[in-house]
């Protein structure tokens, strides 16, 4: 009686054996003399979240460091991060810096109420102002929100003051963070 290890193993070999004799490529599809595209890596394995958090945690970490965490070899680790990078999973190596200690205590949250057919225009002029964090678009009343960080409140009623004197925008409201009890950047 074949048991369920035998009957994987011997698929495993009749795969083995088509595979040998190019009867299928390396899918388990059959040849037609086409060469299959190589498709990008949708899905993240354990090793991936594993490289992930750590780095989330210590980014200045080394490689061979990070292999040992992780349970790898490094030239496992190193495709690993290479992969990750060229798919756009790890954009970059950042400091997290303290924005208080910076001198920016002031976290705001605007959102913004744009002309329609303008509002890409709007959020990408937004977003290169150097104390603006991210920019979202948004369902709902408004068009967009943008969270940035201020030293003052004069200084987030300059920007604000500014923002309105933008010819698409037609209306902001402006929420000011009192406590942040959660602010992070990690995923994993």
């Amino acid at each position: 009686m074949f048991t369920l290890f035998q009957s994987i193993c011997g698929d495993v070999y009749i795969f083995r054996d088509l595979l040998n004799k190019r009867q299928i490529n390396c899918w388990g599809v059959r040849s037609l003399g086409l060469k299959p595209k190589k498709s990008p890596k949708n899905t993240l394995d354990s090793i991936d979240i594993q490289i992930i958090r750590a780095l989330e945690e210590d980014s200045r970490v080394s490689l061979r460091k990070l292999a040992q965490r992780v349970g790898v070899t490094p030239n496992i680790l190193h495709n690993h991060v290479e992969a990750l990078e060229k798919e756009g999973v790890i954009l970059g190596y950042v400091p997290v810096v303290d924005a208080a200690k910076m001198g920016y205590a002031l976290t705001a949250i605007i959102m913004i109420q744009i002309e329609g057919g303008h509002i890409l225009e709007v959020e990408n002029q937004i977003a290169k102002e150097n104390n603006v964090l991210s920019v979202y678009d948004i369902t709902g009343e408004y068009d967009a929100v943008v969270f940035a960080k201020f030293r003052d409140n004069s200084s987030l009623n300059a920007f604000l003051k500014k923002l309105l004197t933008e010819r698409f925008i037609k209306r902001t409201t402006t929420l000011v963070a009192l406590n942040a009890v959660k602010e992070q950047s990690k995923i994993v």
